[in-house]
């Protein structure tokens, strides 16, 4: 991790960083900043990122502006961590308790592979309470890194092994649930699903996409599968584009609530709808399964670049570094 420095001593600007402080409400966060001024948010309930910005200060992930910083209840918005249970997929509570616990600082992390350029990250371990053991029987050990590449880039590196000492496997889904920060949903599309088969939550049916770019009319709630490693989210208003890219998850959810069902989360605001859009990479439809010892990781790296920036000639097969 880089220097950790308490609230009283700021940080000296464009010098890597993480600020270890606390919200409005009293939540611990760790604040990370890298040189070059970009900066993102880790709050210790739910191992969330719950902000992103640009060297400007632009904010590129989306929080409602109803959301509550109160445990037990999930924060709504930024990148909550869905696990072991994606969505409704499993006889756990919606998108499972990860996102609504509270994590540790990991001050002895495993070794990651090795990236030197990155300068600025955070480590968090999540382990089951007694509570925990009793509504999901299974030990594990979930460790979260995030860090800020040079550049800005984002990254999310969340490894989960089974410390089942009774020689049990277990297996579960996951999902990165990503909010991004739109101009207006109607001049968003998303690049890089065409042609995939997806599970519409909606219907509880299974398609194949027939569109070219996807644009957005409607509520939306989708799971494509067997997505290639890059997706990415053109903002035709704010002349950005995000891309996204991910490895060991083969998902990507699509999801933005629309009118009617906005109006109905007491969370969220009613025209809030058509500044966000979530994209976000997962393993759903094929379990993970762990046996004792067993460890998976699942990576998702976040880039934004102006649109002009951005014709597809960015490599899809650019490898995931450290």
């Amino acid at each position: 991790m880089a220097t950790v420095s308490s609230s009283s001593t700021p940080p000296t600007p464009h010098r890597p960083s993480v600020e270890r402080t606390k919200g409005p409400t009293g939540l611990e966060k760790l604040v990370l900043r890298e040189s070059r001024g970009w900066s993102a948010e880790v709050h210790i309930y739910g191992g969330q990122v719950t902000s992103w910005k640009n060297d400007h200060g632009d904010e590129l992930l989306f929080m409602s502006s109803k959301a509550i910083f109160k445990p037990p209840k999930a924060i709504h918005g930024g990148i909550p961590i869905c696990f072991p249970q994606f969505g409704t997929h499993g006889n756990l509570e919606k998108h499972g308790f990860a996102r609504n616990r509270f994590w540790a600082i990991d001050d002895n992390p495993p070794p990651f592979p090795v990236n030197t350029a990155i300068k600025t990250f955070a480590d968090l371990i999540l382990k089951p309470s007694e509570e925990d053991l009793k509504i999901w029987p299974h030990s594990f050990e979930f460790r979260l890194r995030v860090a800020l590449a040079p550049g800005g880039d984002l990254i999310l590196t969340s490894r989960i092994r089974n410390t089942n000492i009774d020689g049990r496997p277990f297996s579960f889904t996951f999902a990165y649930h990503t909010y991004f920060s739109v101009s207006d949903i109607s001049e968003v599309r998303v690049e890089g699903l065409e042609t995939l088969d997806y599970l519409d939550n909606l219907t509880k049916e299974r398609f194949t996409e027939q569109g070219d770019a996807i644009v957005f009319e409607t509520e939306i709630d989708k799971i494509y599968l067997d997505v290639p490693s890059k997706v990415a989210i053109i903002d035709h208003e704010k002349k950005r584009t995000y891309v996204l890219r991910k490895d060991g998850l083969p998902d990507t959810v699509l999801w933005n609530p629309w009118d009617k069902r906005s109006k109905i989360m007491q969370d969220f605001g009613d025209e809030e709808y058509k500044h966000m859009l979530c994209v976000g990479p997962a393993n759903v439809e094929k379990h993970i399964t762990l046996k004792p010892g067993e460890e998976w990781k699942g990576k998702m790296e976040l880039t934004a670049v102006p649109s002009s920036y951005y014709s597809g000639q960015l490599d899809p097969e650019k490898v995931l570094q450290g």
